[in-house]
């Protein structure tokens, strides 16, 4: 079987094209917003199990996703579930969020930044870290902070496949390898 992120480029890339050719009404912000919603709900368990049993017809998942989505759907949204559902490609959902959501950020020179704190950080810290690490990644950073006590102290930064540790911990393991070389 292939790999999810293989199958599920085609779907991102054609709905990332989509997205950049909308209207104002449906612009690459509803498209992004849309695409998020739809990859939590496609990573849900239980929707994925509706999905695969075969006593469900198309219909029954078609409308129990379109159920459970919020934000408004165009002609082409309901296209592309409608085709996802068909091929019983639903599983790929939060796969494609994920391509689709790098797609974005690369066309807007732009990244997702994964930031762990040891300890709760304010809104001007933040603003502050974001602009430092702005300035060491040489691009437009999306931060998402999460605290992890483990860490002991400072953070831990993941930018794309490149890594920034910080913390007490990195340091700690540092010190433990270079002492028992």
């Amino acid at each position: 079987m292939a790999e999810n992120a293989t199958v599920a480029r085609p779907y991102a890339e054609a709905l990332f094209r989509v997205a950049q050719a909308g209207k104002e009404s449906f612009n690459l912000a509803a498209w992004s917003e849309l695409v998020s919603e739809l990859a939590q709900i496609g990573s849900h368990p239980e929707v994925q199990a509706f999905a695969r049993n075969p006593k469900a017809s198309e219909s029954d998942v078609a409308s129990a996703i379109l159920a459970l989505v919020k934000s408004p759907l165009n002609a082409e949204a309901n296209n592309f579930l409608a085709m996802l559902i068909e091929n019983g490609r639903i599983s790929l959902l939060p796969e494609i969020g994920a391509q689709f959501h790098a797609l974005k950020n690369s066309v807007e020179g732009a990244a997702d930044a994964d930031i762990s704190s040891a300890f709760e950080l304010s809104a001007a810290q933040v603003a502050e870290l974001v602009a430092t690490l702005e300035k060491k990644f040489s691009r437009k950073l999306k931060p998402a902070v999460t605290v992890d006590p483990t860490l002991i102290g400072g953070v831990r930064v993941v930018v794309g496949d490149e890594v920034l540790d910080t913390s007490v911990r990195a340091k700690l393991q540092q010190m433990r390898v270079a002492l028992v070389a």
